[in-house]
């Protein structure tokens, strides 16, 4: 087997707002969409995440704020003028943008229903 690329899900409560909110907010593309409960966002090349309509908030986002984790890391380029990028398109931040302990810069922001979003720039990139 030669997997190709990982979709993760991400459960929304609002379709609408959460497309709107990754399309506009975050300059991602929306791929597809499926009747009106599931879609697909276009991160880079073949990479996507997608999004699920649910009737509940995530249970998950309480535990993920409370324990410092995040639902989803994203490897990228040039992360301090995409910070500036998404701090004008007022997205609100988990956390500036910060030098950690292993040599990466990274921010973390907060999504339309509340997971926590990571971007990362390694020396490496």
């Amino acid at each position: 087997m030669n997997v190709k690329s990982v979709a993760p899900q991400i459960r929304t409560t609002n379709l609408d707002e959460s497309i709107e909110f990754y399309v506009s907010r975050l300059g991602f593309e929306l791929d597809f969409r499926y009747e009106d409960f599931y879609a697909g966002i276009k991160i880079a090349n073949d990479q996507q995440l997608h999004l699920k309509l649910v009737d509940d908030k995530d249970p998950s986002i309480c535990y993920v704020r409370d324990g410092n984790h995040l639902h989803l890391f994203f490897f990228t380029e040039d992360v301090e003028s995409y910070a500036d990028k998404l701090r004008a398109n007022g997205v609100k931040f988990h956390s500036e943008v910060a030098v950690t302990s292993r040599g990466s810069k990274d921010f973390s922001i907060i999504d339309d229903q509340g997971h926590v979003l990571c971007f990362s720039e390694t020396s490496e990139s």
